[in-house]
């Protein structure tokens, strides 16, 4: 072997090992959540962009395993949705030199897509529809929103009120929409966090887009 064969062998596996232990946090520590999330899809998307795309695919195919050896074979698998596929697509991505645009969009709907799966799966692990508490969420935003403009509608001595009444159609709508709020943040926070830190793993990243320097461009860590 190699010693370029053994470093590949040896990065995959640490950080494979890095984003199951990631993922085991997730779960069982009572605290550090968003933390976790934030962490989770980078040590293998850093895999990728180093050590190529094979690299990344085996490093996902690795966490997977251990996983399903740790937590069994229903909540081992669900580390690929989104995570596991955000860091495949985003590594790919950043090893291409492709527009922040590209892997920021496609990424949201990746995000989006493997949060409902996870809610399925749940839903079915646990015997509860899940994505109640997502509606409620929903439907308390949109009475919160028309509580809002009749209280602007007040202040500004307008001699009308809302009285609207949200349906289930509304009230879904609005509960998507706030899944793609938290993914549409959450892999733009990804992408800055790469860009700070990654440069200092000799794995740059290219360079953000005009309109999103300003909320990327600080100092490396």
């Amino acid at each position: 072997m190699s010693r370029r064969q053994a470093l590949r062998v040896m990065e995959t596996s640490y950080l494979a090992a890095a984003a199951g232990l990631i993922w085991l946090a997730l779960y069982y520590l009572p605290v550090g959540g968003a933390l976790f999330r934030l962490a989770l899809p980078l040590p293998l998307a850093l895999l990728l962009l180093r050590r190529g795309w094979k690299a990344g695919f085996e490093g996902v195919v690795l966490v997977v395993l251990l996983l399903v050896a740790l937590m069994g074979p229903v909540r081992g698998p669900l580390v690929l949705f989104p995570y596991g596929l955000l860091s495949l697509w985003l590594g790919w991505c950043w090893s291409r030199r492709l527009s922040w645009w590209l892997s920021w969009s496609v990424g949201t709907v990746i995000g989006a897509v493997g949060f409902l799966v996870r809610v399925v799966a749940l839903s079915l692990l646990v015997g509860e529809n899940l994505w109640v508490v997502i509606t409620r969420a929903g439907d308390s935003m949109l009475n919160g929103l028309i509580s809002a403009l009749n209280h602007a509608l007040s202040l500004l001595q307008l001699p009308f009120r809302l009285t609207l009444a949200p349906d289930l159609e509304q009230v879904q709508l609005m509960a998507f929409g706030l899944v793609m709020l938290q993914q549409l943040i959450y892999v733009l926070a990804l992408h800055a966090l790469a860009y700070w830190i990654f440069p200092r793993l000799k794995a740059p990243l290219p360079s953000p887009p005009r309109l999103l320097e300003g909320l990327v461009a600080l100092d490396p860590l």
